[in-house]
C-alpha cells in the first residue's frame, strides 16, 4: 500500500508562535497562509502542518500521489483502492472516500491508541 508523503498535522493554539518555534528548529514555510489559519513547514523531507482552530488533536497525514515536496508521483495507490484494502483487513473507517468518484478524496481512521490518521489524496 503506497500512502504517499507523510506529515504530522498539529492543532496549535498560536499559529505565529508555533511558526516561529519550528523556524528555530530549521523548518521553513512551504505552503499555507496566516489568513487561512495554517502553515505547512518543511525541513528537508520532514513536513509539519500547523493548523489553528481547524480540528481537535493532532493528525498523522498521508498524501497518496504526492512526494514530500507536493510533486505528483508517477505511481501511487488511489485512495479508493487503499480504502478497499483497509476494509478488507477489518479496519473501521471514521470517514470514507466515495467509491463512485475519481480524483481528490480522503478517508480517516483511528489507530488502537486513538490517534487520528488522515489519508488525503489531492489529485
Amino acid at each position: 500500500m503506497k500512502l504517499g508523503a507523510f506529515s504530522v498535522s498539529l492543532n496549535v493554539k498560536d499559529l505565529e508562535a508555533s511558526k516561529q518555534f519550528y523556524e528555530n528548529l530549521g523548518f521553513a514555510v512551504f505552503a499555507g497562509d496566516k489568513k487561512q489559519n495554517y502553515f505547512i513547514m518543511k525541513n528537508d523531507n520532514a513536513l509539519i502542518g500547523l493548523f489553528q482552530g481547524m480540528f481537535e488533536g493532532n493528525i498523522l497525514t498521508f498524501n497518496p500521489g504526492w512526494d514530500e515536496s507536493a510533486n505528483n508521483t508517477d505511481e501511487f495507490d488511489d485512495i479508493r483502492g487503499i480504502q478497499r484494502q483497509l476494509k478488507g483487513k477489518g479496519i473501521e473507517l471514521m470517514s470514507e472516500a466515495d467509491e463512485e468518484t475519481s480524483g481528490p478524496a480522503s478517508l480517516m481512521v483511528t489507530d488502537p491508541d486513538g490517534n487520528t490518521i488522515l489519508i488525503d489524496q489531492h489529485r
